[in-house]
């Protein structure tokens, strides 16, 4: 039977097991989006993960949607992920970095007034962003013409190249939560006509094209998707969320992936379905499941083939040393979401290695 803890083959690499650290947004960059020595210090502090799959980083300059999330775009963006990894290889992890542009969920304010860009000209709904001038509601997109997009993807490219420059062992397409390549792929926030609008094979043209620049620059075998064809998150929906991640999960196996990195539901429960099932029905390649997996839950689904992984994301927030105490059956630290956020060390490092 197997378990959370026997080694994965994840493409190219050897993970030694099956507890990975999902992404998460924890706005510690500051305000020139340069990662950090405290990040460091965190990030190898969970290396314990078979896998780390660093937060979400902006590929190009002038996308912030977080106020001080992480870029990847420059010299001093590579600097300051080369502090990463090169702690997180010394303490003998592995690491990805998610590669991510917020489209409609960016702000003027916080991109020095430019208007954010995406598949059509839809706001996000009933929500507000957090910004310098307080919480500010979301502004109608500029929609993006079909002649910028090769624009689009040649600026991850560049990302692409610079997080192999700062050392990380592969990257993570973000293709979920209602950002840009999902807003491309869903058909509540895609209604544009021609080349990426209209059927699903149109509106995949840019998630795949993005991963065709991130194999250029890294081998398929170095590259992961995360999508999540149910979470209405950021305001998305799309008319046939199953069937979608069953025709995604069938024209993905074209790629050859590291790993399909799929969220099970619905942050809010708008959206319900099983697209689990079809998705590992459909996809030859490894499957990493995400999404309020308790270990329990996770060694099941491991040991009864439905998942090859699971991504713990405040699960491995507040517990450093995760699989560790899942091994153990020790408790677990609870997280703090007033810190999730905030500036500086506190709910950010100083949470407890389990003393057993």
């Amino acid at each position: 039977m197997t378990s959370l803890f026997d080694p994965l083959r994840l493409g190219a690499l050897s993970v030694p097991n099956r507890i990975f650290m999902a992404p998460l947004t924890r706005c510690r960059a500051g305000e020139e989006h340069v990662a950090n020595a405290l990040m460091a210090e965190y990030y190898a502090q969970r290396a314990g993960a078979g896998l780390l799959i660093a937060e979400a980083t902006m590929a190009m300059e002038g996308n912030s949607a977080f106020w001080r999330e992480p870029g990847i775009y420059g010299p001093a963006q590579v600097a300051g992920w080369k502090l990463v990894t090169d702690a997180v290889h010394a303490a003998g992890g592995r690491i990805f970095l998610q590669v991510w542009h917020g489209g409609r969920a960016c702000h003027p304010d916080l991109n020095g007034d430019r208007q954010p860009v995406s598949a059509s000209a839809l706001a996000i709904r009933n929500d507000t962003v957090h910004t310098p001038r307080g919480k500010q509601p979301y502004v109608v997109p500029r929609v993006l013409d079909d002649a910028e997009i090769p624009g689009i993807v040649a600026g991850f490219r560049s990302a692409f190249d610079n997080a192999r420059a700062a050392g990380f062992d592969g990257v993570e397409v973000h293709g979920a939560n209602g950002y840009l390549i999902d807003q491309f792929l869903r058909d509540g926030a895609n209604q544009r006509s021609g080349p990426y609008g209209g059927p699903r094979e149109n509106r995949a043209r840019l998630l795949f094209e993005v991963l065709d620049a991130a194999a250029a620059v890294w081998g398929a075998d170095r590259v992961g998707l995360r999508i999540s064809p149910l979470n209405s998150y950021n305001d998305m929906i799309d008319s046939d969320p199953v069937g979608l991640a069953t025709w995604l999960a069938q024209r993905l196996n074209d790629f050859k992936l590291a790993y399909l990195h799929l969220m099970r539901g619905d942050f809010f429960g708008k959206q319900q379905g099983d697209v689990l099932t079809p998705v590992r029905a459909n996809f030859r390649g490894v499957l990493v499941g995400n999404m309020g997996y308790t270990p329990d839950e996770a060694q099941a689904a491991v040991a009864a083939g439905k998942l090859d992984a699971v991504a713990f994301g405040s699960g491995f927030l507040a517990n450093p040393d995760l699989p560790a105490r899942i091994k153990a059956g020790a408790p677990l630290n609870a997280p703090d979401p007033k810190t999730f956020y905030t500036p500086g060390a506190a709910g950010y490092t100083d949470y407890p290695a389990w003393q057993g």
